[in-house]
């Protein structure tokens, strides 16, 4: 469920004020197919070029139910590694901002997504805090408006909310929708380390922004219509930061490498600034089998077969 249409109202008896007491939303994991970094503007941040999908089968789960007071509930197998300010509450206060009114409630996530991983979870998990409001308070609004303006809650943010296919530019607030992108049967590996990508973007120390460099054609195509024929176009892509992040985590490059060796794996990658890897399969059951014999190898790594679109 990645729309507010979809969004499942599982109880509809009244609150105060006639709202459904619960909410449920779907977080899915955000992967980096293509990730280039084009350089660093004047401002200081990045200019950047991701071809991003999204994992059907591997997402953290939102709830949320109107209240007076503002709580905030996490549990799952991830949920002992989250620190700071969650964005799920940055995102409620954009909401309320938005709509010029005061929003409380109790939400619930389950955190399934693992953390600092290159998976944009926190991201996700605003982009379904942005969708479960918009579906109890915005009338007739819909999720989509607000892209833009989500912005200001992260920079992954914007192509979470739209939640399909499409291409992630500038420090990410730029989204071009990919049409048809076939599904991949895939893998996702993290051998349970964190990154950070402020660490990740300073190893990469990129050179200045070139004048024009921005507007540049996308650098793949997207018209794969097989597994295979995606491993060919995004051969024509990369992940800048993949060796910056193999620099600080060696063991990024032995995931991957372990993953290139599996049977039917056509294409091994880092997934943002990682340390998570994605393998993509000639087939579903190949990915399965592969996940299967990874996760008995490696019991201490986190394995999820997926499809990615």
């Amino acid at each position: 469920m990645t729309h507010s249409s979809e969004a499942d109202i599982i109880q509809a008896t009244a609150h105060e004020d006639t709202w459904p007491v619960t909410i449920r939303e779907r977080a899915r994991a955000k992967v980096n197919l293509t990730l280039h970094v084009k350089g660093k503007r004047p401002d200081g941040y990045h200019e950047l070029e991701s071809l991003v999908v999204f994992a059907n089968d591997v997402a953290d789960e939102l709830e949320f139910s109107p209240d007076i007071d503002d709580r905030l509930e996490i549990d799952g197998a991830f949920a002992p590694l989250l620190d700071g300010d969650n964005l799920i509450m940055k995102a409620k206060r954009a909401v309320a901002e938005w709509f010029d009114m005061d929003i409380h409630g109790h939400f619930r996530l389950r955190k399934n997504i693992p953390v600092a991983a290159g998976l944009g979870g926190g991201s996700s998990d605003a982009a379904a805090t942005i969708r479960a409001l918009v579906a109890i308070y915005g009338e007739n609004r819909k999720p989509e408006e607000f892209i833009e303006a989500s912005k200001m809650i992260g920079a992954d943010v914007p192509v979470c909310l739209y939640g399909r296919a499409a291409w992630m530019c500038g420090l990410g607030e730029r989204i071009t929708p990919v049409p048809r992108v076939a599904p991949l049967p895939a893998i996702l590996v993290n051998p349970r380390i964190k990154l950070s990508t402020a660490d990740v973007f300073r190893t990469l120390a990129a050179g200045p922004l070139a004048s024009g460099e921005e507007n540049a054609p996308f650098s793949v195509a997207t018209d794969w219509d097989s597994p295979e024929g995606a491993a060919e176009c995004l051969a024509h892509g990369r992940n800048d930061l993949e060796a910056p992040a193999i620099a600080l985590e060696p063991q990024v490059a032995r995931v991957l490498d372990t993953v290139r060796a599996l049977d039917g794996c056509v294409l091994s990658r880092l997934s943002g600034s990682g340390p998570t890897c994605f393998g993509v399969f000639v087939s579903a059951e190949k990915a399965k089998a592969a996940a299967g014999a990874l996760a008995a190898a490696h019991p201490n790594w986190w394995v999820a077969p997926t499809v990615l679109a």
